[in-house]
């Protein structure tokens, strides 16, 4: 489907070829990634997706901001490929192979070793060096710094790779490690506090997010928190289930997102827009559709998945199950209030595009739009898109409808994925008893409709909607009266500047060292310009002995004959004299 709309949203761009052989290869790099059976495999297309992702982010290259962006999200991911490699590396070289079936099979002997020189299992130290690297891949908190800045990519990519490929290979190289994971608690812990944190403070970014697309960013960014929270539950196949509902539904607010900002020429302040739903009807149900998946509705494909996860989360025996039900519940409240947040200043309220409250820098004559085209600064009232986008939309909306309710039967408790997954039961019983509690898709989701989370859900529209279409003055006064939360959640917590004035300048400090003290003192100085020097010397002493004189060569070869003759003949003299 995102081929198919890149088809339209790509249609007037220059670099249109460029972007279907780099979209092609992303593809090429993921189907390496999840058909691999071995960790060599993996890692080539662990890599390979993080390089086409770097060129797919920077794809406009003329823009400042997508440099930085595609080159903070290939620096992010390297601090997490760097843990991912050293995992692999351990477990090949204490089980001796690369080859998933052969490590897996000694998983009961690697348990039962301790990292050398410590009393840590090498088990848990594997498990987390790889989890390290699902951080990065799967943005997962404090290494999710580099998604919502990818938006700045075209967005078919947004919803290719940060909806439904690149960005779940962290969730699913964890649950196809579940022969490892299973051994470690310690590691499984760490997993479900991690997701939860997730889940939980990157929802609250998105509720002050003003652009279409950084509102459904941070969404990816909670939604995967949700996906990790179900891996540290040991519930693999929820997780599994929750990453292909959510790729359906993700990928289809991505492009209605990018409908509504075709259809906005090409602005992407969603306190410009409002009542475009008589404009963009296509557009409108099928955001609409895509958001009650989001928020979990009963019957909707995101209902099935989500409300696994919530209930898994009563039965476990991890220290940070308390800690992570807690998240994930206030997460169902904030995702709703986000959601609809974004739904109802698009699509209903007051037509704001006619006067653009906030214009864009670039809202002025000869300004360039996302393709390099030029616009003006005149009203330009919105239209639906083409069907080459409007298409996909449809038959995106139909999964994210339907999909949940037929598959949660085969994928969670049948034999879809057979021995794929392992799971202990008896010391991680919450999928067994998310079986013993299943009675049919018809009966969760009726029985859903009863439930803490369909109340916080409705909860979360209702606030949205007597916010930002009936009482809009709670939220200005809200906003003058938390001043100092929003401007953390405007800094988002204050991550970037870390990493920028703290991590950064550190990271220049030592690379100025070494570039001062290694590379110009130590090889260029010492090494390469000293050996250089070491033979000029030598060949200026060297020069001297070079006159061009007949008679000092013929005494030079004397001298050596003499040398020589000495050297042989010393030991039989010596022999005499003795």
């Amino acid at each position: 489907m995102v081929h198919i709309y890149t088809i339209g949203y790509m249609e007037e761009d220059p670099g249109y070829q460029r972007f279907f052989s780099y979209i092609s290869l992303f593809t090429f790099s993921m189907l390496m990634l999840v058909m691999s059976n071995n960790f060599l495999q993996l890692f080539f297309g662990w890599e390979a997706v993080g390089l086409v992702s770097y060129l797919l982010i920077g794809f406009w290259f003329k823009r400042p901001t997508a440099i930085f962006a595609n080159m903070k999200a290939f620096l992010v991911n390297r601090v997490g490929d760097f843990g991912f490699i050293l995992g692999i590396g351990l477990i090949a070289s204490y089980a001796g192979t690369l080859n998933y079936t052969e490590a897996f099979a000694k998983a009961p002997e690697l348990a039962k070793l301790t990292f050398p020189g410590t009393d840590w299992m090498l088990i848990t130290v594997a498990c987390i060096c790889l989890f390290v690297g699902a951080m990065g891949k799967s943005a997962q908190f404090p290494l999710h710094v580099w998604l919502p800045d990818s938006m700045e990519g075209p967005t078919p990519i947004s919803a290719l790779i940060h909806a439904a490929t690149m960005v779940t290979a962290g969730i699913f190289m964890v649950a196809r490690m579940s022969p490892l994971f299973e051994f470690s608690d310690t590691a499984l812990n760490l997993v479900l506090i991690i997701g939860a944190i997730t889940a939980l403070f990157m929802g609250f970014l998105g509720i002050i997010q003003n652009d279409i697309k950084r509102v459904v960013a941070y969404s990816t960014l909670s939604q995967l928190g949700y996906m990790t929270v179900a891996l540290g539950l040991s519930i693999y196949s929820v997780a599994v289930f929750h990453l292909m509902t959510h790729a359906f539904f993700k990928a289809l607010l991505f492009l209605a997102a990018g409908s509504v900002i075709m259809g906005m020429h090409h602005d992407q302040d969603i306190r410009n827009m409002g009542g475009l739903r008589k404009y963009m009807p296509i557009t409108w149900i099928t955001a609409l559709l895509g958001s009650l998946a989001l928020i979990g509705t009963p019957l909707f494909a995101g209902f099935y998945s989500k409300d696994s996860i919530l209930i898994a989360s009563h039965h476990s025996n991890l220290p940070g199950a308390t800690f992570a039900m807690v998240a994930i519940y206030a997460g169902v409240f904030v995702t709703a209030f986000y959601s609809f947040r974004m739904y109802f200043l698009v699509f209903h309220g007051e037509e704001r595009f006619r006067h653009k409250p906030f214009p864009p820098e670039d809202d002025h004559d000869h300004a360039h739009d996302d393709h390099g085209q030029e616009g003006h600064a005149h009203v330009h009232v919105p239209h639906e898109s083409a069907w080459v986008v409007t298409a996909p939309l449809v038959l995106l909306a139909l999964p994210s409808v339907l999909i949940g309710f037929l598959t949660i039967q085969p994928m969670l408790f049948g034999d879809f994925l057979k021995d794929a997954i392992t799971v202990d039961a008896a010391k991680h019983p919450a999928m067994a008893v998310l079986a013993e509690q299943f009675h049919g898709a018809a009966a969760m989701a009726l029985h859903g409709l009863q439930t803490l989370p369909f109340w916080l859900a409705a909860a979360g529209v209702f606030t949205a909607w007597l916010f930002y279409l009936k009482m809009p003055s709670i939220p200005a006064a809200l906003d003058r009266h938390l001043k100092p939360l929003r401007t953390v959640l405007e800094n988002k917590y204050y991550l970037d500047w870390f990493n920028e004035n703290v991590l950064s300048a550190g990271a220049r400090v030592v690379g100025l060292g070494l570039w001062k003290g290694g590379d110009q003192a130590l090889i260029d100085g010492a090494i390469v310009n000293g050996s250089a020097r070491a033979v000029g010397a030598l060949g200026g002493a060297v020069r001297r002995v070079q006159t061009g004189h007949l008679y000092w060569y013929a005494l030079v070869m004397m001298l050596g004959i003499f040398g020589l003759l000495t050297w042989q003949l010393w030991p039989y003299f010596s022999s005499l004299m003795r």
